[in-house]
């Protein structure tokens, strides 16, 4: 019989638990959270992703969903898969607005309301990572979570930032929140660290470098690594979404599909940062390995 200090059901079937938090907005965590979350499906993991930034939730765009929805089924809400294999799911509330460009103003309450149900009442089944894409700072959000995931004791935070000193600033006060709710710090992830030339591949440190580094060894968390702008990430978002359309028009005419080429799964293998990530994901994955929730 289920106790108060259970986890949520929508949950038990979840093997780990890792949320993405920046101190500051305009990191690229949403970016971090997506690259993150296909290279665990690249290693062979199934993996959900939680987008609970709800005044800009951007998943649905950076996976190529925006023009789905979300259903209801007799246990809850079916998160959006992102193909037929099933390997990758995403839940947002970007997918219940009627409109890309809607604006949620909600006071803290209504948000509450909607963290809480997206915790208890999606169907996620059975994975191996649950990935939850948070806000910048220390809101509402953040404290929703917290309480949420209490009793599902989640693995821990992935903090995101980038190598100037405002942005590490920011992201010390995430390290405190982090300390306070209980979460542990698997790392730190240097983000725009320098920048990836399309033509020859050089890297020019545009933003200056080692920030994020030299935070992880002040506060003797691990350091996960730096990743570089590379403007052909951005191209293949774009690419996946002019795929999807054109699939469209063929089923449309009813001519024949090839939709395994256009998966973000399989077009993120030619991306420069595939590499980077795969190291990350293996830190993280050797980082929780022995958790058991």
């Amino acid at each position: 019989m289920a106790t108060a200090n259970d986890p949520p059901s929508s949950l038990s079937k979840i093997r780990h638990i890792v949320l993405v938090l920046s101190g500051k907005g305009g990191v690229g965590k949403s970016s971090i959270t997506t690259q993150l979350a296909l290279s665990l499906v690249q290693q062979g993991h199934s993996v959900g992703v939680l987008d609970i930034d709800l005044t800009g939730p951007s998943l649905p765009r950076m996976f190529g969903l925006e023009s789905k929805k979300i259903h209801q089924s007799s246990k809850g809400w079916v998160p959006v898969y992102t193909d037929a294999s099933k390997r990758l799911c995403v839940m947002s509330i970007g997918f219940l607005l009627k409109d890309r460009g809607d604006s949620v103003v909600w006071r803290g309450p209504k948000k509450s309301a909607m963290i809480r149900q997206f915790v208890r009442d999606v169907v996620w089944g059975e994975l191996d990572y649950l990935l939850i894409d948070t806000p910048p700072g220390t809101s509402d959000e953040h404290i929703s979570i917290a309480e949420q995931l209490r009793d599902a004791k989640p693995d821990g935070a992935v903090l995101v930032t980038t190598p100037q000193a405002v942005a590490t600033a920011d992201v010390r006060k995430e390290l405190s929140f982090c300390r306070k709710v209980g979460f542990e710090v698997l790392g730190v992830v240097e983000n725009m660290s320098g920048f990836l030339c399309p033509h020859c591949a050089e890297c020019s440190h545009i933003f200056s470098k080692g920030g994020g580094e030299d935070l992880a060894k002040q506060y003797d968390v691990p350091y996960l690594g730096a990743v570089p702008i590379d403007p052909q990430f951005v191209l293949l978002i774009e690419e996946q979404h002019a795929a999807a359309a054109a699939e469209a028009t063929r089923d449309h005419e009813g001519t024949a599909r090839n939709g395994s080429g256009f998966s973000l799964i399989e077009m993120y293998k030619t991306c420069k940062l595939c590499p980077i990530f795969a190291k990350i994901a293996e830190q993280i994955v050797e980082s929780t390995k022995d958790k058991i929730r």
